[in-house]
């Protein structure tokens, strides 16, 4: 039986699932988690870095409607590019803010600090990666709709 406790407002939340949400959050290294059932709605969030949820409309891409693989993608192994800016999160990768728009980055393009590269999908929510160094895109590492890992290198940018 799960513990729930009535907060003044006659709302009972079940503190159990709010707990295993917390856990799940942090495993998965997300800043928020949010959960609905029915009229209710469970928001889980800590401290941290800001993530911009993608709108509602947005559908990934299915993977066999994947774009080609980038050219400069399979020129080198991932382990020579040490300097590569890496996942924050285990996810799946989309180059590009929806279905048919274009990617954010194409190799060759300038980029700032702060400009986005792709956007990451973790437990249902879109998070940007912005670039952490100004520089030119000498590589994109992953393809749209991959699986990817924390830790992963996305793009070299040098």
């Amino acid at each position: 039986m799960s513990a729930k406790k009535e907060t003044d407002d006659g709302m009972n939340v079940d503190i159990k699932l709010v707990r295993d949400l917390a856990a799940i959050l942090e495993k998965a290294g997300l800043t928020e988690i949010e959960v609905e059932d029915g009229d209710r709605k469970i928001k889980v969030a800590r401290g941290g870095g800001t993530f911009v949820s993608a709108p509602a409309a947005y559908a990934p891409p299915a993977p066999a409607a994947a774009a080609p693989a980038p050219e400069a993608a399979a020129a080198a192994p991932v382990d020579d590019h040490a300097g590569a800016q890496k996942s924050p999160m285990v996810g799946t990768v989309y180059l590009a803010a929806e279905p048919g728009a274009a990617n954010f980055i194409s190799i060759g393009d300038k980029v700032a600090i702060g400009d986005t590269l792709l956007i990451v999908e973790a437990m249902k929510v879109m998070n940007p990666i912005t670039s952490e160094k100004s520089g030119t895109v000498k590589a994109i590492l992953v393809e749209n709709g991959q699986p990817i890992e924390y830790d992963q290198p996305l793009v070299v940018i040098a």
